[in-house]
């Protein structure tokens, strides 16, 4: 495992600064890390249809001159991107059309609900099963908040709501503070879980008033975390998570099974180990959700269930996530069952 250790805190921009220096473009990303376009296999084309997007907190926990480095593996664009793969398409998981009602809500599934807070996110994961959704068409306005709420009040079955985007931490506190305020005035909502990557990528953005916007009075707070190695954890990463940990919300991860990145046996086991050092349980294990322009990070779903086999056999239970895959049009995750250990 790399070890990261971060700057004094004086040292680091405020965390909308660093939101707007984020690494937009691969000549500099590969600057950064002493690699040259060659090494990588870096796609200019790639990065015009998918823009590459990457904190320099987070490319500071990559290893410099080395083009497998697996957290650079997720965010570099290349070439195996424009390539048309069978099976992968623009809306993997079923979220266009009946799931999304209005704008701002996917509703997908009995007793929960998910709400599109934001369109952007500090990082560009090449792997993102959004990629090609319509944000355009589910920007709301404040008022229109308010609106795609009475969709929420109305339907009594619904106790748990789901904040995502985009990743809903790029939004202001206030705006936050608000939704969650109007979310926990709704009396047959009892959890709010919020699904985000910028405790992992941009952890700064893990401030007091933060926090506050997001537990309100009423509510049940789940903090869902994505993070898919162990080298994504460093000493800010497990401040951040010690910050959301003391307002006694529930911390958990979940990672994506990636070719090249973590599909190992002793990758997965030391995720599971590190996480739960600083707080967080692992919670699922996603086989990729098959998007246009992912094909080249699949890993079959056979040698999926061999390796969870293997991290079941080493872990002990609560270490160990839940495999699962999303199918569009079910009820819920399909889990997915194990074979035996690779060999």
């Amino acid at each position: 495992m790399h070890i990261i250790h971060s700057a004094p805190a004086a040292a680091v921009a405020d965390w909308r600064e660093q939101l707007r220096t984020v690494i937009s473009d691969g000549a500099s990303l590969l600057r950064e890390l002493d690699l040259h376009p060659e090494q990588v296999g870096l796609s200019e084309a790639a990065c015009r249809d998918f823009p590459l997007k990457v904190p320099r907190a987070f490319v500071r926990r990559m290893r410099r001159g080395d083009p497998q480095d697996p957290l650079l593996r997720q965010v570099l664009a290349s070439a195996g991107e424009l390539a048309q793969a069978p099976g992968f398409g623009p809306d993997p998981t079923g979220e266009v059309g009946g799931a999304n009602p209005r704008a701002g809500i996917i509703h997908k599934y009995r007793g929960r609900l998910l709400l599109v807070v934001a369109s952007g996110c500090a990082v560009n994961c090449r792997y993102c099963f959004r990629r090609h959704f319509p944000y355009a068409d589910n920007r709301n306005s404040r008022r229109e908040w308010q609106q795609a709420l009475d969709y929420v009040r109305e339907d009594s079955s619904i106790s748990e709501v789901i904040l995502s985007g985009g990743d809903p931490l790029v939004a202001e506190d206030d705006h936050l503070a608000a939704l969650c305020a109007d979310i926990a005035a709704i009396a047959h909502v009892k959890r709010l879980r919020i699904h985000s990557r910028l405790p992992i990528v941009l952890p700064d953005r893990v401030t007091p008033a933060l926090l506050d916007a997001l537990n309100p009075p009423g509510l049940q707070s789940v903090m869902v975390v994505h993070c898919n190695h162990a080298n994504e954890l460093d000493d800010a990463v497990a401040q951040a998570f010690r910050r959301i940990r003391e307002r006694d919300m529930t911390l958990l991860n979940q990672a994506v099974l990636l070719a090249g990145v973590n599909d190992s046996e002793d990758a997965l086991a030391e995720l599971s180990e590190a996480l739960f050092e600083r707080g967080a349980l692992p919670y699922y294990l996603h086989l990729l959700d098959r998007v246009q322009g992912a094909a080249h990070f699949e890993v079959d779903e056979q040698r999926a269930q061999r390796l969870h086999a293997a991290i079941t056999a080493r872990l002990p239970g609560y270490l160990v996530p839940r495999l699962v895959r999303e199918i569009a049009g079910e009820p819920a995750k399909s889990g997915i069952p194990p074979l035996p250990p690779l060999a």
